[in-house]
């Protein structure tokens, strides 16, 4: 099942803000990102909050979903035109899940419609849809184009069958492939592949497979993550009973180095831990919002909302997201308000995970000696930092984690 909310205090019913999150608001990245908590099926890693016909019942269908989801939007609108000012133009939209593919092209269409009426898109806004391949074709993507997307993100995982078994993906090796080439006929330039690695059972050859199919589609962004057991998961319970080994953190690591030097030896570059792409253009620039301290609006069933320095999070039930927007109520769960010390932590641990990393500034002074040591410790680039930047270097990013904590 999906994860539980985290705790905080309670969010106001209708959805106001402080005067000081609006502070500011368009001078930092503005996005938009819609959750989207239908599956066709559950994947056995998965924790999202996402949802089957089966689970959901009568009740929370698309028709329901897109209806709410309007509301929000322009709640949304109400509640950032509040601080007196313009109410800022999403740069980015990205609808995720969940699988988004299941809606169809004609309602994600009207996804974007709405984020248009509520909010406004930028002349150059970019638009995202994740899909699952085994929910969509040529037809599909040619809709989507035509709908206003210009980025499709599709979950490959592996091109390995007997890893995809154990994923519990429902797609056949080869159809994220295909489908990121028809997404590229149909007039998309930004296609990403998603892998993990990691998933019990693969080998160093069955990752090295999956690299040559994402290069052979010729896509110009790939993301790859490393596989987490969550607690709650089919798979966690799977581990649990022996069933499945856990994910060994020194195989991880060499998967890690094959990815990247794969990718970079076929002009895909790191520009963020986890994603590569073949050129600025093609990074993901609502995902670069939220790691270089941008404010999103999150709409949908348990979406996750950032505006300056306010944090909340909406009820996860599609039902009871619908029911509340109904009775023209927020439907924020809770949220947490970040203090000063608060965001300069988030900063150095999102922007560290960049390319071009965190300024100095953002250290205290026993923060700079530590990341003197972390050159030393061959973990961050000396000419970075003498330029008062803290860069990881290859080897520190597979201990970003470390680094975090050192520079903390």
């Amino acid at each position: 099942m999906p994860s539980q909310l985290p705790p905080g205090e309670p969010a106001p019913s209708d959805g106001s803000l402080p005067a000081s999150a609006l502070n500011g608001l368009g001078e930092r990245p503005f996005g938009v990102y819609v959750h989207v908590p239908f599956c066709a099926t559950r994947c056995g890693y998965c924790d999202f909050n996402t949802y089957t016909a089966d689970e959901l019942g009568p009740a929370g269908g698309f028709a329901d979903w897109l209806e709410a989801l309007r509301a929000e939007l322009d709640l949304g609108a109400r509640v950032l035109a509040a601080g007196g000012g313009t109410v800022p133009a999403a740069q980015t939209v990205f609808v995720g899940g969940g699988t988004p593919s299941l809606l169809g092209a004609d309602r994600l269409a009207a996804v974007v419609t709405a984020v248009r009426n509520s909010f406004g898109l930028t002349a150059d806004a970019e638009v995202t849809t994740e899909s699952n391949p085994e929910s969509t074709s040529p037809e599909f993507f040619a809709a989507l184009r035509d709908g206003g997307y210009d980025r499709v993100s599709l979950g490959m995982q592996s091109a390995a069958a007997h890893v995809l078994r154990v994923l519990e993906r429902n797609h056949t090796p080869g159809r994220a492939a295909e489908a990121a080439e028809e997404a590229r006929a149909a007039g998309f330039e930004h296609v990403n592949l998603d892998l993990i690695y990691g998933t019990p059972g693969e080998s160093d050859d069955d990752l090295r497979a999956s690299l040559a199919a994402v290069l052979d589609a010729g896509v110009d962004h790939v993301s790859a993550y490393s596989l987490i057991v969550e607690d709650g998961t089919a798979m966690a319970r799977k581990v649990r009973r022996g069933e499945l080994p856990m994910p060994d953190e020194d195989v991880l690591a060499d998967r890690y180095e094959i990815i990247d030097s794969t990718l970079s030896g076929a002009g895909l570059g790191w520009y963020e831990v986890s994603n590569w792409a073949t050129g600025e253009s093609a990074r993901c620039a609502h995902n670069l919002g939220y790691w270089q301290g941008g404010d999103w609006w999150g709409a949908g069933p348990g979406a996750h909302s950032h505006v300056g320095g306010v944090r909340w999070w909406n009820v996860k039930h599609p039902a009871r997201y619908s029911a509340l927007l109904a009775d023209g109520r927020s439907p924020a769960h809770a949220r947490e308000l970040l203090d000063d010390e608060d965001r300069r932590i988030e900063r150095i641990m999102l922007e560290l995970r960049v390319a071009e990393g965190v300024p100095t500034s953002a250290l205290t002074s026993d923060g700079v000696l530590a990341a003197k040591e972390a050159v030393a410790d061959g973990l961050l680039r000396a000419d970075a930092l003498d330029a008062g930047r803290c860069a990881l270097t290859d080897r520190g990013r597979l201990l970003a984690d470390a680094v975090v904590q050192r520079l903390l």
